[in-house]
């Protein structure tokens, strides 16, 4: 039965809003107005490259990088465990994954209320105890914990779906081959993970590599980010041209990125070529 007309309402939205703000974003940054006459440049892409903007844009990825890290290193033993508790599990991942029914918004705030310097809820407490007070917003840190705290539960969860997945009469056949449980993790059970993880990565990276909600809040305004930078030049100095250029150079790493992991998570997709 042909049903391809039921993706109608699916290809006008994609054209609508994903085609068209594309085709927009790729105008403005090639394009300037030279005297009422549109001229194509390459001077936005060729700016977007200083000194100032590039130490931003590599900022970016550096704090990206650091938050997937830190949440593959807190997410992939919590997966573990709840992968292991069998029915028990989908509670455990429910109960985490709770809070992010709340809007992402209100909850960076939350995270400014805990952290703030004179009347934060963390140093409130410390300061009761008589122990040194944080003191952390505005800084790199702050930023980096906020994209570890939202962007968890995109790691915790492809890594369970691939950890939930594996065969436990594969795991019995590495007992019987007298493999321990630290071999068993190492040599079985995380090549087997190997989609899930490179699925926790992509999900994690991309959106804090694009984060400006976060550094806004938590940086204070003193963490500038690539993020940060294109909602300035759209808002602020209406610069669309320079904005737009800047995001398309974001959007070619971006995917450049995406197709790497994609290479790398398809060469050792089972644990191929790890072992």
């Amino acid at each position: 039965m042909n049903r391809k007309w039921l993706a109608y309402p699916y290809i006008i939205w994609m054209i609508v809003f994903i085609l068209i703000p594309l085709i927009m974003v790729i105008y403005y940054g090639f394009t300037i107005d030279d005297n009422g006459s549109v001229v194509f440049t390459l001077g936005y892409i060729r700016k977007a490259f200083e000194p100032i903007y590039f130490k931003a844009m590599m900022k970016s990825f550096l704090y990206a990088g650091i938050a997937t890290v830190i949440c593959f290193l807190l997410a992939y033993p919590l997966a573990l465990i709840i992968a292991k508790k069998d029915t028990k599990g989908s509670s455990m991942l429910f109960v985490f994954i709770l809070p992010m029914w709340m809007n992402f918004l209100l909850r960076t705030y939350a995270w400014l209320t805990l952290l703030e310097t004179n009347n934060g809820v963390i140093n409130t407490l410390l300061k009761a105890l008589n122990l040194p007070t944080l003191n952390i917003i505005g800084t790199p840190n702050a930023v980096i914990l906020g994209m570890v705290y939202n962007f968890l539960p995109f790691m915790v969860l492809p890594i369970y779906n691939a950890l939930a997945k594996i065969d436990p009469y594969v795991l019995e056949a590495a007992n019987d081959l007298g493999a321990n449980a630290i071999q068993r993790l190492i040599k079985v059970v995380f090549p087997l993970s190997i989609p899930g993880v490179m699925s926790g990565v992509t999900m994690v990276f991309m959106p804090a590599v694009t984060s400006f909600v976060i550094p806004n809040l938590l940086g204070s305004g003193k963490v500038n980010l690539i993020g940060n930078l294109i909602e300035q030049q759209f808002l602020m100095t209406y610069n669309w041209g320079f904005g737009s250029a800047m995001s398309l150079i974001l959007m070619v790493i971006i995917l450049m990125s995406m197709g790497f992991m994609q290479k790398i998570d398809n060469n050792l997709e089972g644990g191929v070529g790890i072992w």
